[in-house]
């Protein structure tokens, strides 16, 4: 568009000073069309386009050309092209009105009409002129804007797959994460259920015979065993636990979990704080970390409040949500496979769980397990 009007006038004034003496008394002298052509480019030059001023100018310098020479037709035709980035408004069909009058005269034999048939012709070529152009005015308008459209949806789908990304690797390595502790804390158990268990009995047994010093000996290696099985034991506690109190390993998984979801999530903690056996305060753990997964996925909750109390020979956790609920009296579905593992988890402990919801009015899960001391076998 920056050059296609010099190129269409050049080509107007070269057909039309070519034409001009087959047209006779019809054209103008090519000295006033070739100068006003002359004006028309200084014009054109000077003025910046897009822009009304421009626009406007040239509009009315093809008009008066085409009125010396039809020819001129040919450069008054580019009035059609940029009204829409030129204009504004109504004066939009006013400048698409002018140039169709401009080309009907042109294209009808030349300004004036000669008699009624050629005026009827121009009338109707005005009219044929003008609304096929603002006909494809209107669809390149719609057009464009579709394709503003199309953008900016290309633009959010692209910053979604960029969240989505980002979530996925998130999700992968919390799951790689809750993986690795969900196998330290079964390798914990296993060796808790077996090894340590036979080997206490061993002790025991060693600890009742007549004493020798083969017997001795089998005692003291036993015992070894013993502690290096419970070291074990504690080295495969959650990772969660390493070098923190439970307290403080609860209080940092809440924390991470209500920075990862954007809900609010406090923690409360009441009693005297007591260690406890590592697969007590293990259980203690992923219950809360399961409990707020479930929370995330199915509640909807703006605010979550997790207990943590310390009664004699019970330490309870209470987790509480302010989500949708469900019907407890409903059949459990596939997802309540999280709350089957809780309540395995607490039974292999002889604790109570409890689940406490309706419909609307949240969820409460409680744990009641017995506070065995950390040196408990």
């Amino acid at each position: 568009m920056a050059w296609l009007p010099f190129g269409l006038l050049g080509l107007a004034t070269a057909v039309a000073t070519t034409a001009a003496p087959a047209l006779g008394d019809d054209a103008a002298d090519v000295r006033w069309t070739i100068a006003l052509s002359a004006v028309t480019v200084l014009w054109m030059l000077a003025t910046p386009r897009p822009s009304a001023l421009h626009y406007v100018g040239r509009t009315a310098l093809a008009f008066v050309l085409t009125w010396l020479n039809p020819f001129y037709g040919v450069f008054g035709f580019v009035g059609f092209l940029d009204a829409y980035e030129s204009l504004k408004g109504r004066w939009v069909y006013v400048g698409m009105l002018v140039v169709g009058v401009t080309q009907a005269g042109s294209q009808s034999g030349g300004f004036p009409p000669d008699d009624a048939t050629q005026m009827w012709v121009f009338l109707a070529l005005i009219g044929l002129n003008a609304g096929l152009a603002t006909a494809f005015m209107k669809m390149g308008m719609r057009t464009e804007e579709r394709n503003a459209e199309l953008e900016r949806l290309n633009t959010e789908l692209e910053a979604a797959l960029a969240e989505n990304d980002a979530l996925q690797e998130r999700l992968v390595e919390q799951a790689r994460r809750t993986g690795v502790q969900e196998e330290r804390a079964r390798l914990a158990r296993e060796i808790h259920d077996t090894t340590a268990q036979s080997l206490a009995g061993i002790v025991t047994q060693l600890e009742a015979a007549v004493g020798g010093e083969r017997q001795e000996r089998a005692l003291r290696l036993a015992r070894e065993a013993l502690a290096e099985a419970r070291r074990s034991m504690q080295d495969l506690s959650p990772g969660d636990l390493d070098g923190a109190t439970l307290p403080d390993a609860l209080a940092g998984a809440v924390a991470a979990w209500s920075s990862d979801h954007g809900v609010r999530a406090d923690v409360v903690v009441t009693g005297d704080a007591v260690a406890l056996h590592p697969e007590v305060e293990a259980t203690v753990l992923r219950i809360a970390q399961e409990s707020l997964t479930n929370v995330a996925k199915h509640a909807g909750a703006a605010r979550v409040g997790v207990t943590l109390s310390y009664d004699g020979d019970e330490v309870v956790l209470d987790v509480r949500d302010d989500g949708v609920g469900f019907d407890t009296s409903a059949p459990a579905g596939s997802s309540s496979f999280g709350l089957r593992g809780m309540r395995q988890r607490v039974a292999r402990l002889a604790g109570d769980l409890t689940l406490e919801s309706s419909p609307g009015r949240g969820t409460a899960v409680s744990a009641r397990l017995p506070a065995l001391a950390r040196e408990a076998a």
